[in-house]
């Protein structure tokens, strides 16, 4: 599914005196308008990560948003699990040679590597908040700017007012 298709799909299309539905699978007027008051509160909301996702891909910079991602879920991962996870999203973000090499410092990469060769739910969290701080500071202005976020709460309000 494309990402219109996907948004269409949460937007409610209501009929004329049919009240919108408290469903959580629904995105309300409200819950946009939030994004747009931090990253944070953005990237709290599922399809606000997917939204802002796809605005990466466009950008060619989903990288960011993957990794912040891994890096949560991994936090989240068993003491006997850290390892395998951990090495997986070294090789996939953090290594020079990584296919979604992440843009971090060299000292911060280097850090990054001793840090998994004895795990713990941490490790990642220097590389996390400088890729956090970069989506914070350069492209989550542009997609609040963007004709994707805009467009979406411009159909929102329009539905609201229906």
């Amino acid at each position: 599914m494309d990402v219109k298709a996907y948004l269409r799909s949460m937007i409610p299309h209501l009929e004329p005196g049919i009240k919108p539905s408290k469903s959580k699978d629904i995105l309300s007027i409200n819950e946009v308008m939030q994004w747009s008051q931090s990253l944070e509160k953005l990237l709290a909301n599922q399809i606000g990560q997917d939204v802002f996702g796809n605005f990466l891909k466009s950008e060619f910079s989903e990288e960011n948003i993957e990794f912040w991602l891994a890096c949560e879920d991994y936090k989240k991962t068993e003491s006997d699990l850290l390892h395998c996870k951990a090495e997986k999203i070294y090789k996939a973000f953090v290594h020079s040679d990584a296919a979604k090499q992440i843009n971090i410092d060299f000292h911060t990469r280097e850090s990054t590597a001793k840090k998994i060769k004895a795990p713990t739910p941490t490790c990642f969290d220097e590389a996390q908040k400088i890729i956090y701080t970069l989506m914070e500071k350069d492209s989550y202005p542009r997609f609040l700017k963007s004709n994707m976020y805009l467009n979406l709460l411009n159909e929102l309000q329009a539905n609201s007012l229906k």
